[in-house]
């Protein structure tokens, strides 16, 4: 039983053929250009490549409609103004279709073929260029009220800090791709302003130049100042993490992205807060875990996506 996945993303977009057990059998990318130009190349290579296939799960950054199947104007695609993708593409392709916030496929996915496997009650989170997370609840997804559920990056750990979800001291501000270079530079501009050595920033003309990879490398080279930065982003992860449980009582958290990376240089500091904060029953119960899919895990959580609504 065959699926089509799509992934949407701010960069590129891919259409898959798949089945239901995960398995990539076609798969074709996209640059993501112009929403006309993009829709138009999503919609052709969709109705190429379906076959015999029974649904289409959509992937995609919100905010969105999944009820309705609209997209509504993702910060990473601009110009994607109320886009009723599902009816666009059931339209053409004559077989439904279903749209997902992308934390929320991840979850799936990762709940059916990855680190969650067997998980009942399950957190997935982003940790990429933001924060966001998808919640499995007695096996089954949890979207909200509105669509709005697992905005976790939007909780305010701290009164000040970096800026992330247009809020400082955010979750997303201290534990994501931007929130690192954040960290690394007022790190670096307060070192260098001491007349200190900063192994990620020569000086503080190239403050702009810091990256939460190039951190990450140093600190892979031993440099203590750039492990120093990671923990104090462990740290805020473990705050973050410490609500989640408690409120929660997850048996997983899986983290993708920086986290699968970048898991032994946040482990340590992470725990620590979380031993410290969570309740000791929850914190017992609970694993904190990298994903394991990895550079796929766009494609098969679009193909999730189809397999499970597909068969309701």
């Amino acid at each position: 039983m065959n699926y089509l996945g799509i992934d949407i993303g701010g960069t590129k977009c891919a259409v898959v053929l798949g089945d239901e057990k995960g398995n990539i059998l076609k798969k074709e990318l996209y640059a993501t250009s112009t929403v006309h130009d993009t829709l138009n190349w999503i919609v052709d290579t969709a109705e190429k490549l379906k076959g015999e296939s029974r649904a289409i799960g959509i992937s995609c950054g919100g905010p969105l409609d999944s009820k309705k199947g609209i997209i509504l104007s993702p910060p990473n695609l601009p110009g994607w103004d109320e886009i009723e993708i599902v009816k666009i593409l059931e339209d053409r392709l004559n077989i439904p279709a279903f749209l997902c916030n992308d934390a929320n496929a991840c979850a799936i996915a990762e709940m059916k073929f990855g680190a969650g496997r067997g998980c009942r009650n399950m957190v997935f989170l982003t940790f990429g260029t933001g924060l966001g997370a998808g919640l499995i609840l007695n096996g089954e997804l949890y979207a909200g009220a509105c669509d709005m559920a697992g905005e976790v990056g939007h909780i305010r750990l701290s009164e000040s800090g970096p800026v992330g979800y247009g809020k400082s001291g955010s979750f997303e501000g201290f534990c994501s791709g931007g929130g690192i270079k954040q960290l690394g530079a007022a790190y670096a501009l307060e070192k260098l302003q001491m007349g200190k050595k900063v192994s990620f920033c020569e000086d503080i003309s190239k403050l702009d130049l810091i990256s939460a990879k190039l951190i990450g490398q140093k600190a892979d080279e031993g440099e203590q100042d750039a492990i120093e930065v990671f923990e104090i982003c462990g740290e805020k992860l473990g705050h973050g993490l410490s609500i989640l449980i408690d409120i929660l009582n997850p048996e997983k958290i899986v983290i993708g992205s920086i986290y699968q990376r970048c898991e032994h240089l946040l482990t340590r500091s992470m725990d620590k807060v979380l031993k410290k904060e969570c309740l000791a029953a929850s914190y017992d119960a609970c694993k904190v875990v990298a994903a394991e899919l990895k550079e796929n895990i766009g494609d098969i959580a679009a193909l999730s996506v189809a397999a499970m609504f597909g068969k309701e």
